[in-house]
């Protein structure tokens, strides 16, 4: 709800802006009219509009490192209080909402009660009711409201039954009706307020330009407007003459738009919902590759080395040690290279062919040789850099390992409350940099499934972390990309 009414407002607001700052002022206002309109059913319809922009993250099997140790392969919901502020919330606005939505129908229905009780002639395609009471025409769906006296003795001028029988014609009542449904609804968002100054204005606008095409005689209009301004009101559901006898108004009588004109503000519509969709609409979301993409596949430790006798060479690049794969230390591991297996054709190798080129080409001996300078890079790489994994000698550790990382997030992380009796099982894909201190940074939320705040959460859980111990090249720590999915299973 809350992403909801930021983005149709921040949409909303922006396509207002463009409205009074460069179509409002040109004497276009058929097409106004409807993009005040669209504007509001655009902004609705945009916060359920996703574009995602895929970014692949490697797949994560055999990454220990980044997968849920056994047992806490999701983090259960902590059972949310009731919370009696949410609650006190909606019932303030229900209370609000009902107030003035009996105020809406008590409107309509005390002009329906007037059409009912007054007499009425039908004039061309309305309806004309007569009051007793001193009025101003006004005029509500097809029914123009008039005072019976002023009828009688012909004191109507005739350019304000043109205006009237405009907003009859134009059917304006529905766009009035259909922004003061949206008033009672949204009541705590100003936003509309401006909506319908702007719709009842270009309304007037619309009514005036007929006027004066029909009797072209301006100043007279314009005088007889002045003489009306200072009319008492009437309902606010009603278009009447006198809203708001402005300077706007006036000069719009005697202002000429250009084709050519008009063509280039309507054109800028287009970029301009264009840039809303691409700012409020696209998504990056994470897609894991899957182990056999690709036209390589990589065989490395146990299943390539098994008959391999690894020698080791010393500082003085003399052989002090035999060892067979398993008895290497993990820096030493980290020096010996992975088979790759080529693929042609995109056509996955079968596990015997794939045996068959393990054994043709498994060394059998192998010289690891820590010391030298080709082995030994950190001091030459830039301190910004940023390492995966793959890339490291030794992996960044949280303190107490995985099984403590998990338990960590497990007891910090407060499941967002989810509407209804709906259960989820879903993942949220982060990434984060552990930097060369242990201290994590640049918090990225890949891809949320489940949606209701968890990515926001989760990395509010990681600002809580204690420092790892971070990812190290040659004993020199380095600053190491780690991709994290979290599990999360509601309960009700």
């Amino acid at each position: 709800m809350t992403d909801f009414l930021i983005k149709s407002t921040l949409s909303l607001a922006v396509l207002l802006a463009v409205y009074f700052l460069i179509l409002e002022k040109e004497k276009m206002h058929q097409f106004n009219r409807f993009y005040l309109l669209f504007a509001i059913l655009f902004s609705f319809a945009i916060p359920f509009i996703t574009i995602e922009i895929i970014q692949e993250i490697p797949h994560q099997e055999t990454a220990p490192s980044i997968i849920p140790m056994e047992g806490t392969t999701s983090i259960p919901i902590i059972k949310n209080h009731t919370n009696y502020w949410l609650i006190a919330a909606w019932s303030f606005y229900g209370i609000i909402t009902l107030v003035l939505l009996v105020r809406f129908i008590l409107n309509i229905w005390k002009l329906n009660a007037r059409t009912k009780s007054n007499s009425a002639i039908d004039y061309k395609n309305a309806k004309l009711v007569l009051l007793e009471e001193k009025t101003l025409p006004y005029t509500f769906l097809n029914t123009i409201f008039i005072n019976e006296t002023d009828y009688h003795n012909r004191k109507i001028e005739a350019e304000l039954y043109t205006h009237e029988l405009i907003h009859v014609s134009q059917k304006h009542t529905f766009d009035i009706l259909f922004i003061e449904t949206l008033k009672v609804i949204f009541w705590f968002n100003p936003i509309f307020i401006f909506y319908k100054k702007a719709i009842q204005l270009n309304h007037e606008f619309l009514a005036d330009e007929k006027v004066v095409k029909s009797h072209n005689n301006v100043p007279f209009y314009q005088n007889l407007l002045i003489s009306k301004a200072n009319a008492n009101p009437t309902y606010y559901l009603a278009s009447n003459l006198n809203y708001s006898v402005t300077k706007k108004r006036l000069i719009m009588m005697t202002k000429n738009t250009s084709a050519a004109r008009a063509l280039l503000k309507k054109g800028i519509v287009i970029p301009l919902l264009a840039a809303l969709v691409f700012s409020l609409c696209t998504k990056t979301v994470a897609q894991e590759t899957s182990k056999k993409d690709g036209k390589n596949i990589y065989v490395n430790g146990e299943a390539f080395y098994k008959k391999t006798t690894f020698k080791i060479k010393d500082e003085k690049g003399k052989v002090v040690a035999k060892k067979k794969y398993s008895d290497l230390t993990a820096k030493q591991k980290k020096l010996a290279p992975p088979l790759v297996i080529r693929s042609y054709n995109d056509k996955p190798l079968s596990e015997k062919e794939i045996t068959k080129k393990i054994k043709k080409e498994e060394p059998k001996t192998f010289i690891i040789d820590e010391f030298d300078p080709k082995n030994i890079k950190t001091k030459q790489q830039d301190p910004n850099a940023i390492y995966t994994k793959n890339g490291l000698t030794e992996n960044p550790e949280f303190p107490g390992g995985m099984k403590a990382f998990y338990k960590f997030i497990e007891e910090n992380f407060i499941t967002p409350k989810i509407p209804g009796d709906v259960k989820l099982t879903e993942k949220v894909y982060l990434t984060f940099i552990i930097e060369a201190d242990g201290t994590l940074s640049s918090y990225r939320i890949l891809r949320d499934n489940y949606g209701y705040g968890a990515g926001e959460e989760a990395v509010r859980v990681l600002k809580l972390s204690p420092k790892w111990t971070p990812g190290t090249i040659q004993g020199e720590p380095v600053r190491t990309l780690y991709s994290l999915p979290i599990s999360i299973q509601s309960k009700t």
